[in-house]
């Protein structure tokens, strides 16, 4: 069931539900003095006494196929998480819904009719020819052509021409978008080689891994249709995930054209649908009816049962890790899923992780480059605008407001990617230094113009801007540093004719937002598209000829070891949105920092350089992949026994651990403070994983020595240390 429990818990069948109770289905059963819904994963022919029976078999059922039961427990047990937690994750928030039903009508005669069966207004004659065409429609669908359908529909069924009824409709959030033409390109050299790998290991029907390293624009989309064709073809199904929900309209319309006969059926699964959505394209799923699934990270989970070919794109993204309650890396469940599968798992980025990188340098996955672009086409020629010693009125060097400009007049798009939301990080007292602080976390309140209000960006605390310093009382409150509101600002003064959109969580709440956004940028409708990380990731725009990044060292400042993987992937990456098109890309990056080397080798698309020299680093410190980590976090309201009960937790942490485990801290988080919560951390840092594992598993007897007011949050394979 999906309760926070350690354990399983068993229940008996009753003879009138045992011939519906299945590993996979969906049951109520009762806990406690309530009853709740669970999850068959294992079913025992062994009697015991003492039971509690199952109450109830939904119709739904069964809910996923037998074989993810252990796929589940497997994750549970690497992440040391609840089983019942980890359900919670992997099934979709809508799991209770209702199946949608909606009326159908269909033409019922097709012969001759008589003349006292002559439909006799001009308005049935209309619709009825109309569904004739079509042989059959949704009410809603006819509403949409036709004004006030109800009645004379009502009369061409008493005339026995049409017929009317309730069929289950499945939620597709994009059912209504029209489908492109597939160009269907002839594969390049590198592209066939590539094929032909992935196509030999496929027909083996065995787990294979592999890192596909293309440059951006080398076309490893059309690698993966190519692919997924092939496992089609042998009767397979195909799982894509992609690490933001931005990239997912862009890429179910490459998948729509190809696959656009109707013989295979697409669904989506991300956190952006409605829950009636989720709800819909699950059970179709479980059922067999789809053959390809894309989504975000939580798709990994997704029912299918036959499952060919798994593709992670843009496999270095960080947000395929979970940051909350279950912290899995989609990328490694995936990994684990195909080799529990037998199924072709496929990495794909421009910038691999260290971690995926060296792997395949020592034989773990199986390496396939792709060096060029397609059709020839240069990367664009990088920049690195050196801010030192300058005096700027706005975000944008003279170099940046020139190329932009450049731009405009030949009416080619831009892209402006600064990763801080908001108007500016903080507000500052200009005649006593003070700045406005989350009083439940330890950062400034983040201001936004717009709303005139500040707001704290991670536990949404808002508050209006005083219009004196409570400090001082002096009157010169003004915003410090710019964020992507201010920047949009700016760039609407200095350019009044230009048409600017913004990207970023602010913008891209309401539902169908990405879509239209992803839409106006191809049709030509924005001229400069200003946005957070969310435009470098995936987004194929080919009228973009000019990236401009600024802020590039705030990503590289960040107390992290990744901080330098981190900066070189997404410079790389949104470097990589230029010049897809016919036309030369150029990118400017402005900087404090010009001779970092994840700067440097970024400005030469050179990753084999990076990682050559970063690795070294890593290696010294024996961090990923030359080690493996575990974060501990203890947390409470009262930040002196938070530290008290840390140190002691460390203590019987250190007994236990033995030589192969290094014990680290406790220290305060970098977020010392987060929503209420006084916050320290425990690294655990050993060579191989078996070491920390063992010690993992003495952590329910540990923990139960800490005071019931404190949290302990675990953390295996952390990406995010703040």
């Amino acid at each position: 069931m999906t309760a926070p429990i350690d354990k399983l818990l068993d229940y008996a069948i009753p003879a009138s539900l045992s011939s519906f109770v299945h590993i996979g289905t969906r049951v109520k059963v009762p806990l406690g003095r309530r009853m709740v819904w669970g999850f068959v994963l294992g079913v025992s022919t062994e009697e015991r006494e003492g039971l509690k029976p199952i109450a109830e078999v939904p119709e739904d059922s069964p809910f996923f196929p037998p074989h993810l039961a252990a796929f589940y427990q497997r994750a549970a047990a690497y992440y040391h998480h609840p089983p019942g937690e980890v359900l919670r994750t992997a099934l979709p928030a809508g799991i209770t819904g209702k199946v949608q039903r909606v009326g159908v009508v269909h033409e019922k005669k097709y012969h001759a009719l008589d003349a006292a069966d002559q439909p006799k207004g001009a308005r049935q004659q209309e619709i009825l020819s109309w569904l004739r065409e079509r042989k059959e429609a949704f009410g809603s669908e006819i509403g949409a052509v036709f004004p006030s359908p109800t009645p004379v529909l009502k009369r061409l069924v008493e005339l026995g021409l049409v017929g009317e009824e309730e069929v289950e409709r499945r939620r597709d959030p994009f059912f209504d978008l029209p489908v492109d033409a597939d160009l269907r390109p002839s594969a390049t050299e590198d592209q066939g080689q590539a094929l032909a790998a992935l196509q030999q290991a496929l027909a083996a029907e065995e787990f294979a891994g592999f890192l596909l390293h293309g440059v951006t624009g080398s076309g490893k989309t059309e690698v993966y249709l190519k692919v997924i064709a092939a496992a089609l073809e042998a009767g397979r199904q195909a799982l894509v995930l992609v690490p933001e929900i931005a990239q997912t309209p862009q890429l179910v319309a490459r998948f729509r054209a190809r696959f656009k006969s109707g013989e295979h059926s697409i669904a989506v699964l991300h956190s952006g649908l409605s829950e009636g959505e989720r709800y819909d394209a699950w059970r179709a799923i479980a059922r067999g009816e789809v053959h390809i699934v894309i989504g975000a990270r939580s798709a990994v989970f997704a029912p299918l049962d036959r499952l060919g070919v798994i593709v992670v794109d843009e496999e270095h993204e960080a947000s395929y890790k979970q940051a909350e309650g279950f912290r899995y890396n989609a990328r490694d469940l995936a990994l684990m899923r195909g080799q529990r599968e037998k199924a072709v798992v496929i990495l794909g980025s421009a910038t691999p992780s260290l971690v995926s990188y060296h792997r395949s340098r020592e034989g773990f996955l199986q390496y396939l480059r792709l060096h060029h672009r397609v059709l020839g086409r240069p990367l664009p020629e990088v920049e690195l605008v050196d801010l030192a010693g300058r005096s700027m009125e706005g975000s944008l060097s003279q170099e940046m407001l020139d190329a932009l400009e450049s731009n405009l007049q030949v009416g080619d798009q831009s892209l402006l990617l600064l990763n801080r939301r908001g108007f500016s990080p903080y507000l500052l007292c200009r005649e006593c230094g003070a700045t406005f602080h989350c009083p439940n976390c330890a950062i400034t309140l983040t201001y936004y113009q717009s709303r005139r209000l500040m707001r704290c960006n991670y536990c949404d605390y808002a508050v209006a801007p005083p219009t004196v310093c409570p400090e001082c009382g002096g009157g010169q409150i003004e915003p410090e540093g710019a964020g992507t509101e201010r920047l949009e600002e700016e760039l609407t003064a200095s350019f009044p004719e230009a048409r600017i959109a913004r990207m970023d969580r602010d913008t891209m709440t309401r539902k169908g937002a990405h879509q239209k956004l992803v839409s106006d940028m191809e049709q030509g409708r924005i001229d400069i598209l200003v946005g957070t990380q969310m435009v470098a990731k995936g987004l194929d725009f080919p009228g973009v000829t000019l990236v401009g990044v600024v802020g590039a060292d705030a990503i590289l400042n960040l107390p992290d070891f990744r901080s330098a993987e981190r900066a070189f992937s997404l410079l790389t990456q949104v470097a990589g949105r230029a010049g897809r098109g016919e036309r030369p890309g150029r990118v400017l990056i402005q900087t404090y920092a010009p001779t970092h080397h994840a700067l440097q080798h970024a400005s030469r698309h050179d990753y084999d350089g990076f990682y050559l020299e970063e690795i070294e680093y890593r290696r010294a410190l024996e961090y990923p992949p030359f080690g493996h980590l575990v974060n501990l976090v203890i947390s409470g309201i009262e930040g002196e026994k938070v530290a008290e009960a840390a140190e002691r937790f460390c203590d019987s942490l250190q007994a236990c651990a033995g030589e192969e485990v290094e014990v680290l801290g406790p220290a305060p988080c970098p977020l010392f403070r987060l929503r209420g919560r006084t916050r320290y951390q425990i690294l655990l840092k050993s060579v191989t994983r078996a070491p920390l594992h063992r010690l993992l598993s003495r952590l329910p007897a540990l923990r139960s020595a800490l005071p019931r007011t404190l949290k302990l949050t675990l953390d295996v394979d952390p990406l995010d240390m703040l």
